[in-house]
């Protein structure tokens, strides 16, 4: 099997539609290490990677007024017990375009080993973006994983993102995004995370609400059991007349999992407003028992409410 074929594999087991990344009408870039092993473009959108011994670069570009139908898919990991990657990622969309992104992160034969992301973003006046960035890290759990996210929402622009890691323990997690829109701009952060055995999960998002009239949402999910400890920092600025943000933070604990939650609100302009709600906390009794009501056991009705929670 070649390193593309085992990168397909790997993906069609925690997604249903791996075979997007052979239709030709589907932007793609596949990277095993630091190895680009599959690239391919359409029209409106630039697709650019350097190889180097000790990291890969992507750039990607959606063009002026471009409407890209057909997600992009970047497909990134690398199939080896151990390893180390880095990846540099520059995603810059033009005037009034869209475009959305699925990003799988996969390592399914992990051990022992690491995966840097350092990722810059723009999207210009008027441009749309929905990035769906998806992990799988199989079942060992010897994973260190450091997602570094910039990105700048200019005028009039719509930048919704979404991490998920919820298929097998990951290690360590150490998340962190910042987001700064202009004038009109809106922007939705939204982390779901499921951590288990020894697993640490730290999560800062940073939401910095820089022009008039801008709004911005950031939602964390996390559910932790067994030994696993989660932490996440939430950040919202309002530096601008009449911009309006919101953070939702809800974590769930059972077994000897420990959470902890700081939100923080930092207002600079006296027309700007920000709130805040978090949640820490075991399983609900009342959902717990109504579950159980219906025939599922303490267990069942436990695993569904976990879902429910990081849908």
């Amino acid at each position: 099997m070649n390193r593309l074929d085992g990168m397909l594999a790997a993906l069609s087991s925690v997604y249903a539609d791996a075979a997007a990344l052979t239709d030709r009408g589907t932007s793609h870039v596949v990277v095993d290490g630091h190895a680009v092993v599959s690239r391919h473009a359409v029209a409106g959108v630039g697709v650019r990677v350097e190889e180097r011994m000790d990291n890969v670069s992507v750039e990607l570009l959606v063009a002026k007024e471009a409407r890209i139908e057909n997600p992009i898919h970047t497909c990134i990991g690398f199939l080896q017990p151990r390893g180390t990657q880095q990846v540099n990622i520059r995603l810059r969309l033009e005037p009034r375009s869209s475009a959305t992104i699925l990003a799988h992160c996969l390592f399914p034969n992990a051990e022992i080993g690491s995966h840097a992301m350092n990722a810059g973003v723009e999207l210009e006046e008027g441009s749309e973006l929905h990035y769906l960035e998806r992990h799988y890290h199989g079942i060992a759990g010897g994973m260190v994983v450091w997602p570094k996210v910039d990105v700048r929402v200019n005028s009039g622009a719509r930048y919704f993102s979404d991490f998920s890691l919820t298929e097998g323990p990951v290690g360590r997690l150490e998340l962190c995004q910042r987001v700064q829109t202009a004038e009109d701009a809106v922007a939705e952060i939204t982390a779901r995370i499921s951590g288990r055995a020894k697993d640490e999960i730290r999560i800062r998002d940073e939401l910095v609400l820089a022009g008039k009239s801008s709004r911005g949402l950031i939602r964390t999910r996390i559910a932790l059991a067994g030994d696993a400890r989660g932490e996440v920092i939430g950040i919202t600025r309002g530096q601008a007349e009449a911009a309006r943000g919101h953070m939702d933070c809800m974590e769930l604990v059972r077994d000897r999992a420990v959470a902890r939650a700081e939100p923080i609100v930092d207002v600079s302009h006296p027309l700007a407003k920000v709130t805040h709600e978090a949640a820490v906390g075991t399983v609900d009794q009342d959902q717990l028992e109504t579950l159980m009501a219906h025939g599922l056991t303490p267990d069942e009705a436990i695993d569904v409410i976990v879902v429910g929670i990081l849908r």
